[in-house]
């Protein structure tokens, strides 16, 4: 995914958390969406077909998820179609809700980005101290697969923490004034929850 892709994605998660004045793990997804005008409604396998996927009723847009899958993967679902309505992406790509695979559309990647960064914002699991996927799996109720493919980026960031911390003296989180800002927003959680 190009870099400036990726920020896009990240970004519009952070705006979207910092809009709705969320502060607390984990992210109520359904509530989000309600919130911004978003139905989200819940199919069986047999009516869906698939995981999850958007569309409009009424001109009101709409996210539609599997209820046979665990409540991770929903909430997990619910948070990548979203992000395919917030990116401009409903109408103009064939959209898969799935597993990721390496020949998925780029879109995809961009969607998966902003579910991830939208339940799981790094900066909130490095100020509470979160380790390793079962913490987040734990802080974030999401499912084991998110949260090792989240904990894999979450590593390479605390690795680069320790290169910035080194050279520069200052840490690679909180560079962005969004992520600092949300980094306000989370302050009481991450003082009750640290780990």
């Amino acid at each position: 995914m190009f870099y400036k892709k990726y920020q896009n994605s990240r970004n519009s998660a952070w705006e979207i958390l910092i809009d709705q004045k969320v502060g607390e793990l984990p992210v109520k997804v359904s509530k989000l969406c309600k919130n911004m005008g978003i139905d989200v409604i819940l199919l069986p396998t047999e009516q869906l077909g698939g995981d999850g996927k958007c569309i409009a009723i009424d001109g009101r847009p709409t996210i539609l998820v599997n209820s046979d899958c665990s409540i991770q993967r929903q909430r997990f679902t619910a948070a990548h179609e979203l992000g395919h309505i917030v990116l401009g992406h409903i109408g103009k790509y064939t959209l898969v809700n799935r597993e990721p695979a390496p020949e998925d559309n780029p879109v995809e990647h961009e969607a998966n980005v902003f579910a991830s960064r939208l339940l799981a914002p790094a900066i909130v699991l490095r100020d509470l101290n979160v380790q390793c996927a079962e913490d987040i799996v734990r802080v974030c109720n999401i499912s084991y697969q998110a949260a090792v493919f989240r904990m894999e980026r979450l590593t390479l960031l605390y690795e680069r923490e320790k290169q910035f911390l080194k050279e520069r003296g200052y840490s690679c989180f909180g560079l962005h004034p969004l992520e600092r800002k949300l980094r306000e927003q989370f302050e009481e959680y991450i003082k009750q929850n640290r780990l």
